[in-house]
């Protein structure tokens, strides 16, 4: 079944290498969004326009109807609200334990949901 790229979701740019979905090391970060109940889109590498990540992050923001959009590297994650400046991110965080991925997740759902972020 195709996705619907136009429902509203969190959307995650992917790099080229990972194909459709997020490498098993990042799946907390789905887990995260998913405990907050806010769907998620995958972007393909051939939507990004910028290998850049902050920018990824950025055009992964304007590209989602809820406005935020998720990249990654192979050591760190950028979380990004279209109506924040396009190199300013939300977060910038450093790909470390499960736990903290699972956060960063959880606080990209609560940016849509509009309550406090995990610590």
């Amino acid at each position: 079944m195709a996705e619907d790229l136009d429902r509203p979701a969190i959307d995650i740019a992917l790099l080229p290498e990972d194909g459709t979905t997020l490498p098993e090391r990042l799946q907390p970060l789905l887990l995260g969004i998913e405990e907050e109940q806010i769907p998620f889109l995958f972007l393909p590498s051939s939507d990004q326009t910028s290998p850049d990540l902050v920018t990824r992050a950025y055009d992964a923001a304007v590209a989602s109807r809820l406005s935020v959009g998720i990249a990654y590297s192979h050591d760190q994650i950028v979380v990004h609200y279209k109506n924040l400046a396009p190199d300013a991110p939300l977060f910038t965080e450093d790909v470390t334990t499960a736990k903290a991925i699972r956060i960063i997740g959880a606080n990209a759902a609560r940016l849509v949901k509009g309550v406090p972020f995990k610590l």
